[in-house]
């Protein structure tokens, strides 16, 4: 297990290794709907980033045990535990590298309809703005700027490792997949004393 300023996290193996010995570790992905749907390790609860946020005390006092997060490569994961760790709970680790590490190294996955991951999504739509504005800069002086503008809104998402363009593109439809019902993702956290 590795330590930073931010997470506590382990890698594939050892994560396995942690659900394989302590069968009451929770598995909470908190990556949308879709990205859920499309795959997800076996017995894991679906609670999305944006609920972890909207549910953040109830989540910190009704949790016990330890908690494993989970996404599609460890960014989000990451930003839930902070959140989780600055309100208060201390037993939770991020799986790093996410579901891209957790395939492959071949790990059990539960498949279910293919999409594409929101980091992909992110790529396509900010390169297709890109290169539609350098495009039509050709024709309208000035279309430039819209690049330029993605590009900065890059950069910001890098430096502060939040992806507004992320945001937005996870309330898409398709997105949302089959839905979560976030009462009983709250309730499979819940202590069984609490």
């Amino acid at each position: 297990m590795t330590t930073d300023n931010a997470s506590a996290s382990v890698d594939a193996i050892t994560a396995r290794a942690m659900i394989a010995s302590n069968p009451d570790v929770l598995v909470v992905d908190v990556r949308t709907p879709g990205e859920f749907d499309a795959a997800h390790i076996d017995g894991a609860i679906n609670l999305p980033l944006d609920q972890v946020d909207t549910h953040l005390r109830r989540i910190v006092s009704d949790a016990g045990g330890r908690m494993l997060l989970i996404c599609q490569s460890g960014g989000r994961a990451t930003q839930a535990h902070k959140k989780l760790c600055d309100a208060g709970l201390p037993d939770a680790t991020v799986l790093a590298g996410g579901m891209n590490a957790w395939i492959a190294a071949g790990a059990p996955v539960v498949r279910g309809r293919p999409r594409w991951s929101l980091e992909r999504q992110v790529r396509l739509v900010a390169g297709g703005i890109v290169l539609g504005a350098v495009v039509a800069d050709l024709w309208l002086p000035g279309a430039r700027y819209v690049a330029a503008f993605i590009g900065a809104g890059l950069t910001f998402a890098a430096l502060t490792d939040t992806c507004a363009m992320g945001m937005l593109l996870s309330r898409l439809p398709y997105n949302r997949g089959p839905g979560v019902d976030v009462d009983q993702a709250l309730a499979c956290i819940r202590r069984p004393n609490a």
